[in-house]
């Protein structure tokens, strides 16, 4: 369904103001909407609570779904096995994205999509940090379907250089960081410019992350609630 645009405003759950950054709490600036628009943007009781899996042919994506096994900031697998789920809305706007990469001859490779509940709460305990995680009582906008972690490949299928790995919990990792080589500055922001055309909003601390605009527009859900059996 079509959304309407909003009017954003920088006031932060935190109650703080941001200048060209987000917030984790937040997750992004808060818009600011008529009433009239307030309907609208409710999702649909069954889109909220359905996932799209995403895997091919139906998405042109390679899948390297991290926390599926030990190549991850824990050590360790998070999930028994890789999947990536987006809901409808988020999924569409892939797709897009997809199209608009291809363009260049580019396709990406996902890190993660949907993160049930149990699954934020297990890298929390690992690491909490809320410059890179959410505080699994704010409800991470993965567990709700609405963001993913990914990086560009090649016809070839090669990663673009992007200076850090996947998860890098660095201030190299930040949007903006100078600290990195022309070609990683290049490659990071054809990657900005695709999510954003494509309609995702960012997250600072990471160059991987993309979100839907209020994620919390939708539920948080379990492995249980989401049927995806991740966990």
């Amino acid at each position: 369904m079509p959304y309407p645009m909003p009017v954003f405003s920088s006031y932060c759950l935190r109650r703080t103001s941001h200048v060209g950054s987000h917030c984790l709490e937040c997750y992004a600036f808060r818009p600011q909407f008529s009433s009239q628009q307030i309907g609208a943007l409710a999702p649909r009781k069954e889109d909220a609570m359905t996932l799209i899996e995403i895997s091919a042919p139906e998405f042109d994506v390679d899948l390297d779904i991290r926390y599926a096994g030990d190549d991850n900031f824990t050590g360790a697998p998070i999930y028994t096995r890789a999947a990536c789920y987006l809901n409808f809305e988020a999924a569409e706007k892939l797709q897009k994205a997809i199209e608009l990469a291809a363009c260049m001859d580019l396709r990406f490779k996902v890190f993660d999509g949907f993160r049930p509940t149990e699954a934020v709460q297990a890298l929390w305990d690992h690491t909490p940090d809320p410059m890179y995680l959410s505080h699994p009582s704010n409800g991470s906008p993965h567990s709700r379907g609405a963001a993913i972690d990914l990086t560009l490949i090649d016809e070839q299928g090669r990663e673009l250089e992007m200076g850090t790995g996947f998860d890098a919990m660095t201030p190299l990792s930040h949007h903006g960081a100078v600290d990195i080589s022309a070609v990683v500055q290049k490659n990071r922001a054809i990657l900005l410019g695709l999510m954003s055309a494509a309609g995702w909003d960012f997250y600072q601390n990471e160059w991987w992350h993309y979100q839907l605009f209020r994620p919390r527009r939708y539920p948080t859900l379990s492995d249980g609630a989401a049927q995806t059996q991740m966990m």
